[in-house]
């Protein structure tokens, strides 16, 4: 069994001498810049399209469907054809899909269901990049360097919040249309960085092809199924992503509602994207010298407490100061459980493994928007976060009590941990 590349377990390279890990990183991290200034502008398109806080939020759960539909079907074919064509068509497709949107945009002739549309596609094709992706940085990447990797992980995605609104509100009061392109463009760049990828990003391959993609797919189901930390960890990880996700989306909502400057709703993704920006560069030290339960555990109280101070907070200032304390340690949350996923993950299941776990987040995504839109047509803003704070409150009950986080140990050790999985396999060591 393979748990990665000969040359990526053979070598002694830095990450930042590791030009395949580089270049998928850069590629990915300007991608994710692109769409960050579009998903700023979407929910502000979306309500000037639709005129409605409700109908804003189904276009953008519209977009979510798409990464459920596709997540399960995009983690089996990630790991059974050639991940780096794979990432090439999903750029392709990507550009394209957002180009229309400009264009439309450009000349006054974008509607809603055109909107919806492209959410919907984009998300699949965000689907299908994700678990290639992650597996391919599985494969140049060593195991003791997972947490510093996922850290940087974690790093690109903070850069995008940090620009993503400040940048995205300028465009877009310039021109809608400009939020839109730089999508577009983002995915022109990733592309062209993965063409330039020079080692492999997948294994042996010769085992699946006797395989129909069905059997794959179950196979990964029965992976998942089979290890404590994956199979209770994703409906854990689901309810805190709904909490979660569902409190941002009643602010940002709120702040677009009673018209807020889209500057200032951008500052508000700013200030998220610079403190987490600052927790990513914690999280890489943090993951290597101290043990992942214990580190994940400290920072989900921290989110918690964080996401309280939203719900009883009534001023903007309040909002950027309780934003930042609910953003400051997801980087080192995240950097220690994706991570570890990863190093105990065979190389042939990463793209199932992947697909699977990030069902946590997709399965719940679509809910959060309309959940939000509902609420705040009834409710007012405090009691919409204060109702999501409480569920992060008893999701983060149960992630305290689950003894496969709290066991986590130091990344030195996750290699230890590699489920040994064969294909008669149907159990764990």
């Amino acid at each position: 069994m393979t748990t990665s590349t000969s040359t990526a377990e053979s070598t002694q390279q830095t990450l930042w001498h590791n030009n395949d890990y580089l270049l998928l990183m850069s590629g990915k991290t300007t991608q994710i810049i692109g769409a960050g200034l579009a998903t700023f502008a979407v929910p502000l398109i979306a309500f000037a399209l639709a005129g409605s806080v409700l109908l804003a939020g189904l276009i953008s759960a519209v977009g979510e469907v798409g990464y459920l539909v596709a997540t399960l079907p995009a983690g089996a074919i990630a790991d059974r054809v050639n991940r780096k064509t794979l990432l090439l068509v999903c750029s392709a497709i990507g550009a394209a899909l957002w180009a229309s949107l400009a264009v439309a945009e450009a000349f006054s002739a974008l509607s809603p269901w055109h909107l919806a549309a492209v959410l919907f596609g984009s998300s699949v094709v965000g689907a299908f990049f994700a678990p290639a992706e992650s597996a391919g940085i599985r494969e140049v990447v060593r195991s003791d360097q997972l947490g510093s990797a996922m850290a940087a992980v974690q790093g690109r995605s903070a850069v995008a919040s940090l620009v993503a609104g400040p940048i995205g509100g300028i465009l877009y009061g310039i021109s809608r249309a400009w939020p839109l392109a730089a999508s577009m463009i983002g995915y022109i760049v990733v592309g062209a960085c993965t063409v330039f990828v020079r080692r492999p990003l997948n294994g042996d391959l010769s085992q699946i092809r006797g395989t129909s993609a069905f059997e794959s797919l179950k196979e990964g189901l029965r992976f998942v199924w089979a290890v404590p930390f994956l199979r209770t960890g994703i409906a854990i990880f689901a309810l805190i992503n709904l909490a979660f996700g569902g409190i941002l989306f009643s602010l940002n909502l709120h702040l677009v509602q009673i018209h807020t400057l889209p500057f200032l709703i951008g500052l508000i993704d700013a200030v998220a994207g610079a403190t987490m920006v600052v927790g990513s560069i914690a999280a890489a030290p943090l993951v290597k010298r101290f043990r992942g339960g214990p580190l994940a555990i400290l920072s989900m109280i921290v989110t918690v407490l964080g996401a309280l101070g939203l719900a009883f907070s009534t001023e903007y200032g309040e909002y950027l100061v309780w934003i930042a304390v609910t953003t400051a340690l997801v980087p080192a949350l995240n950097s220690a459980l994706i991570g570890y996923a990863s190093a105990i993950t065979p190389s042939a299941l990463q793209g199932r493994m992947n697909s699977v776990l990030s069902l946590s987040s997709v399965a719940v995504a679509p809910a959060s928007p309309i959940v939000a839109g509902a609420l705040l047509g009834s409710l007012s803003v405090n009691w919409a976060m204060g109702l999501f704070a409480v569920l992060l409150l008893v999701g983060g009950i149960v992630f305290v009590a689950f003894k496969p986080i709290r066991s986590i140990g130091r990344p030195d050790t996750w290699a230890n941990e590699l489920v040994e999985w064969g294909t008669n396999a149907s159990s764990v060591n």
